[in-house]
């Protein structure tokens, strides 16, 4: 069941190597059905470069098993907490990725010091608190951080974002990174300035109605 979205899913997943968002089997990305509720989400230990559509488990709201014969992902439990919590999210990933991993790993926000971070996100990427891995917990606290951001730091953790599609999610789980790395190394050599929230608004809004085909 669900064959096109599991397909979709093994590729999204290779999009995490590839842009040097995970290491190993770290990180996972996940996709709800909008037409049955269910859930797919990666097998828990996969390699990336080994993954195929039997690796996807499809899952429903409640976390019980309807299709597949390995164990879901470590983090399934926080991933449907989202997807409870936020009817309008269609997919979520978590990384490790290394630059804003950093910034969490000292509980810190990214701040908004760039047009890239007005555009994706909005503002600042928000950072939440400590929570352990197995349960809901990490999911909640990505809902009561991530606020309008499509990315939220989890401290001493790693890298949650989310979209209205697995794709969208990825998107913005590669930003992120991207935006971090450059941050860093613009505080190597001082102190960079936030962009005023007016001026954030406008470039957020352009980006998000009128970017793009």
């Amino acid at each position: 069941m669900l064959e096109e979205l599991k397909a979709q899913l093994v590729r999204l997943h290779q999009e995490l190597p590839k842009n040097d968002l995970v290491r190993w089997t770290g990180g996972n990305v996940s996709a709800r059905d909008a037409k049955t509720g269910l859930v797919v989400i990666k097998a828990s230990g996969i390699r990336y470069e080994e993954m195929r559509a039997e690796h996807m488990v499809v899952l429903d709201m409640e976390g019980c098993r309807v299709e597949g014969n390995y164990r879901p992902s470590s983090d399934v439990f926080s991933h449907l907490y989202i997807y409870k919590h936020r009817p309008d999210v269609g997919g979520i990933v978590h990384t490790h990725s290394r630059y804003a991993t950093a910034f969490a790993a000292i509980g810190k926000p990214i701040p908004c010091v760039l047009t890239a971070m007005c555009d994706e996100f909005g503002g600042p990427i928000p950072c939440g608190g400590f929570a352990l891995i197995g349960d809901e917990a990490i999911g909640r606290v990505v809902v009561e951080t991530i606020g309008k951001s499509p990315a939220v730091l989890l401290k001493n953790h790693g890298v949650f974002a989310i979209g209205r599609s697995a794709e969208a999610a990825v998107k913005a789980a590669v930003m992120a990174e991207d935006v971090a790395a450059t941050v860093w190394l613009a505080m190597q050599i001082g102190a960079p300035e936030a962009i005023p929230q007016e001026a954030v608004d406008k470039l957020h809004k352009r980006y998000t109605q009128a970017y793009g085909q």
